[in-house]
């Protein structure tokens, strides 16, 4: 991987799980990593506190970025939240919490982020969306319509930013090995049929790490991908390109 030595490069969200790996996988690239988050991630890469859902946050926390490492090139808005609630009986609190995190986030982050990014005159954004954008699962309605959304704003930020060489894409994973996705696997009696169950809905046979994620999130920031502008990539090891068929029929 080149084009990121020596680069800066946000990640919210990145104390844990997809958003560390991306973060491990910039740093393993040479770029500077800042890691904007609500926990500290206890890792050799540089924390900020960030509460994406604050615009005086937001502010304060590129201010930061700014004193401590002079620019900014890479910007990763990952951070996100999920929970469960049938959309008859969602309540509004909550459906409003799901977008401050993660669709409000992402765009308070890109507008805040492209005054630095125009010190640069050029720059990537990589926002972290989900297959749940087009395939969605039961109780999910306010998940699903954030994910919807950030693939939208990925599109709008590549056509408004375009002009001043910044790139933007978006990734869409599918199942990936996370702490979140471990805990509902292990809570099943039978833990190896679900993981083998899981395995089988992927074409090459076997549910995604967080490493997948990362290795794409770092060729989308770097100069490899630099023609590469409004697009969501979907790392899912083809689980949403076979449509399903039922059990009985030996598939």
């Amino acid at each position: 991987m080149t084009g990121l030595e020596g680069k800066v490069a946000i990640v919210t969200g990145g104390a844990r799980g997809i958003g560390a790996a991306i973060a491990d996988r910039l740093a393993n690239a040479g770029a500077s990593v800042v890691v904007g988050d609500l926990n500290d991630p206890g890792s050799d890469v540089y924390f900020h506190e960030l509460d994406v859902t604050s615009e005086a946050s937001i502010a304060a926390f590129f201010a930061a970025v700014l004193r401590d490492h002079g620019g900014l090139d890479v910007l990763v808005n990952n951070a996100g939240i999920m929970f469960e609630e049938h959309i008859e009986e969602h309540a509004t609190e909550s459906w409003n919490a799901m977008v401050a995190v993660n669709l409000t986030g992402p765009f308070l982050m890109t507008k805040h982020a492209t005054p630095l990014l125009r010190q640069r005159g050029r720059g990537a954004i990589v926002n972290v969306s989900s297959i749940e954008a087009f395939a969605c699962n039961p109780n999910h309605a306010a998940y699903a319509a954030t994910k919807a959304g950030v693939m939208g704003l990925t599109a709008a930020t590549a056509v408004d930013l375009g002009p001043i060489g910044v790139r933007c894409n978006a990734v869409a994973p599918g199942w990936i090995d996370t702490e979140l996705n471990a805990s509902y696997v292990d809570a099943h009696p039978d833990r190896d049929e679900v993981i083998a169950q899981l395995s089988k809905l992927h074409p090459v046979g076997h549910i995604g790490d967080t490493s997948d994620v990362g290795d794409v999130v770092a060729w989308l920031a770097g100069d490899e991908s630099s023609f590469v502008t409004g697009q969501t990539i979907t790392i899912d090891g083809g689980r949403t390109t076979r449509p399903s068929l039922p059990p009985i029929m030996g598939y």
